[in-house]
């Protein structure tokens, strides 16, 4: 089928090749029984593509069930996708049909996937190979044929890696993968999409439909969306009933974007999950700062020295002074005049105690503090452009500003 058929369906807006991609995908792998697994980041619309693999499919006729993972408690997931059998545990009154013994011969679709128990996770891996489940508290056997769609906005290698999800069922879970593009990825789709938005607003609130003005619309293509589709259609539906002016203009939407900054700073993006992770990555930064100094005052030395050889040395003495300040500020040199002063052999002792009381004196915490004040003042005391240089979490750079009593 068509992809702009499919859009049309489905209510699809873009024309973004990777969006278009994906849905050629989804449509080229509904007629099969192969596990698909979809991947995208929270709010790209992930929920639609299970839909559309399952109306193309021979299971169209059959239920098509959705399981949000991350929102039924884990006491009660194995009860509610498998079922169970009554006085199997406190409260189970009489037996239940579990969502995989409903959606025979039809299609379940498990969304936030990475939040399974692990438990849960042998089980599901052995209805995706033998189609066979067992319901709580049960010990016969029970047959499915099940199609199952799983999507996901974790990163699942990683996951693995940290042992909360099985690389058995996600091998099992990824035969078809399906990547849906972040809105940042679509620019050319996030007018489109605003209007479509604001004229659906304006039929529901019965109202003048509004729009942007072009310093609005530039802004609107540049912000970094990042709760992708979700957050656009939030933010028109805030302006279509709160504003008053029916044309937006720039400050006004300005207003609506949260941590909206005109100018898109490079940043390094970390993905830190637990907080020791985060400690472990500042002292990797700090001594990393250390080596790299003793470096530099190790190639100073070597300078000086070979300086010194060569006696006094004239118009050379203001580069070397700017090369000094560069490699360390409280360094100094001694200046006579036009010349550098001679360093004899027997001096150069003094060179490397100068080195050892230099190293001495670094303190890993007052470069930590510096580094946190340096990356404060360059960002104008905004904690998130700042972790993110840092390479550390947001919720960690405000501990150590507490720690460390810095004042922004």
């Amino acid at each position: 089928m068509e992809v702009q058929k499919i859009k049309q369906r489905f209510g699809i807006i873009g024309n973004s090749q990777l969006l278009n991609r994906a849905i050629d995908i989804a449509a080229q792998v509904a007629p099969t029984d192969l596990s698909v697994l979809i991947n995208g980041e929270s709010g790209t619309g992930k929920e639609v593509f299970p839909q559309i693999i399952h109306a193309f499919s021979s299971r169209k006729h059959g239920k098509y069930i959705s399981v949000n993972c991350g929102a039924i408690p884990e006491g009660t997931i194995d009860s509610e996708l498998f079922g169970h059998e009554k006085g199997s545990f406190t409260g189970a009154h009489e037996s239940r049909q579990g969502y995989f013994e409903v959606a025979n011969n039809g299609t379940i679709f498990l969304d936030e996937v990475a939040e399974l128990p692990l438990s849960t996770q042998v089980r599901l891996l052995r209805v995706l190979e033998t189609g066979e489940f067992l319901r709580v508290g049960s010990s016969k056997n029970q047959k499915t044929n099940v199609r199952v769609i799983a999507a996901t906005n974790v990163n699942l290698m990683r996951a693995i890696e940290e042992n909360k999800f099985r690389e058995d069922l996600y091998y099992r879970l990824n035969t078809v993968p399906i990547v849906i593009p972040p809105l940042r990825e679509r620019s050319e789709d996030i007018y489109q999409l605003f209007r479509k938005f604001a004229s659906d607003f304006a039929d529901r609130y019965r109202m003048p439909s509004i729009s942007l003005d072009d310093e609005a619309r530039k802004i609107l293509d540049n912000y970094e969306w990042p709760g992708n589709v979700r957050q656009l259609k939030n933010i028109t539906e805030q302006l279509s009933v709160i504003e008053e002016k029916r044309i937006i203009n720039a400050e006004v939407l300005k207003r609506y974007l949260p941590n909206y900054y005109p100018n898109k700073l490079p940043a390094l993006y970390r993905n830190e999950l637990v907080d020791e992770k985060t400690f472990a990555s500042e002292r990797e930064i700090l001594y990393k700062v250390l080596f790299d100094m003793k470096n530099d005052l190790n190639n100073l030395k070597k300078l000086v020295h070979d300086l010194a050889e060569k006696g006094t040395v004239s118009g050379q003495v203001n580069d070397f002074d700017e090369l000094v300040r560069n490699i360390n500020p409280s360094a100094s040199i001694i200046n006579t005049g036009s010349s550098i002063k001679t360093i004899t052999k027997s001096e150069e002792a003094d060179i490397e105690d100068t080195e050892e009381f230099i190293e001495e004196s670094l303190s890993l915490e007052d470069k930590e503090k510096e580094m946190i004040k340096k990356a404060l003042d360059r960002h104008n005391g905004k904690r998130k452009y700042a972790a993110q240089e840092l390479g550390i979490s947001e919720r960690t750079l405000y501990r150590k500003i507490k720690e460390y009593g810095i004042n922004e």
